[in-house]
């Protein structure tokens, strides 16, 4: 449509928002589940400006409300919000405006909506939509619950003619179906549910064992300078405490949770959004109200309290669907920690609580692809059981231990003590331990009594979760009791061999390979420089308009114009994120600034888009890995490839063996200048090689007595490719 080009300065619509805009603007009904990042907002605002009428936004947060209220105003769409942070004039203004016909969305919260004299003057106008944002807080089975949200299905009715919207990108099928009754939508009356994937591909996800949390911390922000990110944490306390160790040591960082005053939080968090602090430190109170797209990663100092929470949470990091990064700092620590603040009156909600909880430590504790867990979680199905962005996908597999014994020795306890018990008790009695319930049901005359002495309690349990998520148990869900699978008979025969981790610590500390997945994306080769001017000046007029920098343009946008270096009103309106209001009006600062960089560093010739009338795309695995061996055939150094491209010296060696493996010739062994092995233990290693061939590298680490770094296997390979002149 030609508004999506010269409004919102996109060239073509994201999976499932065509079809959407096209249900809404037939007057249909629509619940609408995509992920953060995905497109919900242009859902709305598109059929607003195609509507005749008001399109009405209810929107849970005044902060979400001026952000949205901004970004609009910056294409040249009339849009307000009315509530209670508008001063008494600004207020009036925005309803006469409204009572005039010359606004096209309104923002408002659920509770300014239901009030008489709000409705009354809505009554006055003509209303086409009422778009529900965060559509999951109408839903009591859903993590962040809000009883207002509820009279909405009752205002609905006030606007017969209005088309309903619901969207939210934290739904589980449940909560999805809660959403549709509460709102008495009817398929009847052409209402259609769009589910998008909850796959965001351009997270990388990670899990650690929390061991020196402060440290981990301080080393994960070194690999992310000059980026935004949040930190979430469980308690003010331990807010304040990390804000300020991290102040000290001359990070830019603000914290916020509830316990501030309105002013700070604000303050803090407009600082954030315009990019004049980095980091924000935080508790579960920051985040629903942002949509900053260039936050470049979300570090959690503790476990969340939910599956839901956490991908909320991390679904605030790279919505401009550029790579960010996600840890997750994870101790058993946590757990008694956050079952503490279960403390509902009614025990079927704490009940509901609890299993959450054991949902997402199985998820911290899971040994298997991270993506496909979330996407199972929401009743989704991954199309692959390798996702190659979290770190068990990535991680080393010659690292991943032989489990089969433990697993045995578990099952078998549970068989002989009648599969009606606990993973408490089946443990205690592995352990040998002396219980009155041990005694009681004579398990200490048991074979298996005492066979786990070799094993701490907290290693077990570790092992058990294991065992419950490859399904070879199952539990009771009113007591908890253990029952064997049939999958569990082919370990108990030995036919079926279990990997795993024995040990918490050792899985969860182990280094893993930079994300290079086919489908992430990554940040386009662009000349840095020009980038950081551009940003400069985007922060610039973004300061003289008092809206946030990617209010002006986001990062995408940027690091095409650093890119392909537009310098003509054509080009600059090819760039992603460019429409008509926003070429004339920062255009012609964009394009000089551009130009004068092109004279002074001679830049005349310029990369072509592949397709002129696409949005410029990201660069993949494949082009990445190819741009790689190109440059390393031209006789770059890996170190040098590693600052290019802004990631480690690892990431680059993987790059350079799959360009080799790919049968592209090797003209270069320069790659050996990163070995830092003195020239006799360099030659056993590659004698190691010639005996144990390249293929996997575990064979070549037992060889050389495990003291050898996988990290300089990986260079070293590539230096024994080199010098054989192997073609692979």
């Amino acid at each position: 449509m030609e508004i999506l080009k010269t409004v919102f300065g996109y060239d073509d619509f994201r999976p499932l928002q065509k079809e959407i805009i096209e249900h809404i603007l037939e007057k249909k009904d629509v619940l609408v589940v995509l992920p953060t990042g995905g497109g919900k907002s242009l859902c709305f605002q598109l059929p607003a400006l195609v509507f005749d009428g008001l399109t009405i936004v209810v929107s849970p947060l005044i902060s979400l409300m001026k952000d949205q209220v901004d970004q609009l105003g910056e294409m040249g769409i009339s849009a307000v919000c009315l509530n209670s942070s508008l001063p008494v004039e600004q207020y009036r203004h925005h309803v006469s405006l409204i009572q005039q016909g010359r606004v096209r969305l309104l923002y408002i919260a659920p509770e300014s909506l239901v009030r008489p004299q709000i409705l009354e003057m809505l009554h006055a106008v003509a209303v086409d939509c009422l778009a529900i944002d965060e559509a999951h807080c109408i839903s009591a089975w859903g993590h962040d619950f809000r009883p207002e949200y509820r009279q909405l299905a009752q205002i609905r009715q006030q606007f017969p003619k209005a088309v309903c919207t619901a969207f939210t990108a934290t739904a589980t099928p449940t909560v999805q179906k809660d959403i549709q009754t509460s709102l008495g939508f009817s398929q009847d009356d052409g209402f259609r549910a769009f589910i998008g994937s909850f796959d965001r591909k351009n997270l990388v996800i990670r899990v650690m064992f929390k061991d020196n949390p402060l440290q981990q911390t301080l080393d994960f922000l070194a690999s992310h300078k000059d980026d935004s990110g949040i930190i979430y944490c469980l308690s003010r306390k331990q807010v304040e405490n990390l804000s300020n160790q991290l102040a000290a040591r001359g990070f830019s960082v603000r914290p916020y949770h509830a316990g501030l005053d309105d002013t700070a939080r604000n303050r803090f968090q407009t600082e954030f959004i315009k990019d004049d602090v980095r980091i924000v430190v935080a508790t579960i109170a920051f985040g629903m109200g942002i949509d900053k797209p260039n936050v470049r990663f979300v570090l959690h100092y503790d476990l969340p309290k939910s599956v839901e929470n956490y991908y909320q949470e991390i679904g605030r990091a790279g919505r401009d669907d550029l790579d960010a990064e996600c840890l997750l700092l994870f101790s058993h620590a946590d757990i008694p920690r956050l079952k503490s603040l279960i403390t509902s009156q009614d025990e079927q909600r704490n009940r509901a609580a609890w299993f959450h909880l054991e949902d997402m430590v199985r998820f911290a504790e899971a040994e298997d692809c991270r993506k496909k867990r979330l996407l199972a979680y929401f009743g989704e199905t991954a199309a692959r059981d390798d996702c190659g962005m979290c770190d068990n996908c990535l991680a080393p597999q010659e690292q991943v231990q032989d489990i089969s014994i433990a697993a045995q020795k578990f099952l078998s306890c549970v068989k002989r003590t009648g599969e009606r018990f606990g993973a408490g008790h089946i443990i205690d009695v592995l352990r040998g331990a002396e219980t009155k319930k041990i005694f009681q049901f004579r398990h200490h005359l048991l074979s298996t009594y005492g066979i786990g002495k070799d094993l701490s309690k907290k290693q077990w349990f570790y092992l058990s979760r294991q065992f419950q998520s490859k399904g070879f148990v199952q539990r009771e869900d009113n007591y908890g009791g253990l029952t064997l699978t049939p999958e569990a008979w082919g370990v108990l025969k030995g036919e079926t061999k279990v990997s795993g981790w024995q040990d918490p610590r050792h899985k969860l500390s182990q280094p893993v390979t930079e994300a290079t997945n086919a489908e992430s994306a990554e940040l386009p080769a662009h000349h840095p420089d020009l980038f950081e001017q551009l940003r400069q000046k985007r922060k610039e007029l973004a300061d003289e308009a008092g809206v946030p920098p990617y209010a002006v343009f986001p990062d995408k946008a940027l690091l095409e114009m650093a890119t392909f270096f537009p310098r003509t009103d054509t080009d600059f309106l090819n760039t992603f994120g460019v429409g008509q209001t926003k070429l004339e009006k920062y255009g012609p600062a964009f394009m000089a600034l551009i130009r004068e960089f092109c004279t002074a560093h001679g830049i005349s010739d310029v990369p072509q888009r592949k397709n002129p009338l696409a949005p410029a795309t990201v660069s993949t695995k494949e082009n990445r890995h190819f741009q790689v061996g190109r440059l390393y055939h031209q006789g770059m150094s890996v170190t040098d490839i590693a600052n290019q491209f802004h990631v480690k010296t690892t990431t680059i060696i993987s790059h350079l063996f799959r360009y080799f493996q790919e049968g592209n010739p090797i003209a270069s062994g320069h790659v050996i200048d990163e070995c830092t092995l003195s020239p006799d233990v360099r030659e056993k290693v590659l004698q190691a090689f010639d005996t144990h061939g390249y293929q996997l590298l575990k064979p070549v680490f037992e060889a050389m007595d495990r003291e050898i770094p996988y990290e300089t296997l990986h260079v070293l390979r590539i230096y024994y490719l080199y010098v054989n002149e192997i073609d692979l």
